[in-house]
């Protein structure tokens, strides 16, 4: 029995690292592929993801939680995601 729950044990660490490994790769691989599209795209993504100005205080928190979504789930960069913010908190 202990044998089992020690191959059980094992199994269980090599495909969580397999995962969290895989996981690392694709995010990577998005990146490069957003880079390699950006370019193309480049004049018009400032106009489409700056976000609208702000009414009121809980319409700017709603939209800086949105951009940290976004950044979370890996559409915007750090450098993008600064630079939204920045112009959220300016206008």
């Amino acid at each position: 029995m202990p044998g089992l729950l020690r191959g059980i044990g094992r199994t269980a660490a090599i495909a969580g690292t397999a995962t969290a490994v895989g996981g690392r790769v694709r995010r990577r691989q998005e990146k490069r592929w957003a880079a390699q599209e950006a370019p193309a795209q480049e004049p018009a993504a400032p106009a489409a993801a700056a976000p609208a100005p702000a009414a009121g205080g809980a319409s700017m928190l709603d939209q800086l939680k949105q951009l940290g979504e976004l950044k979370d789930q890996g559409v915007l960069t750090e450098q993008e995601f600064a630079d939204q913010k920045a112009k959220l908190l300016a206008g």
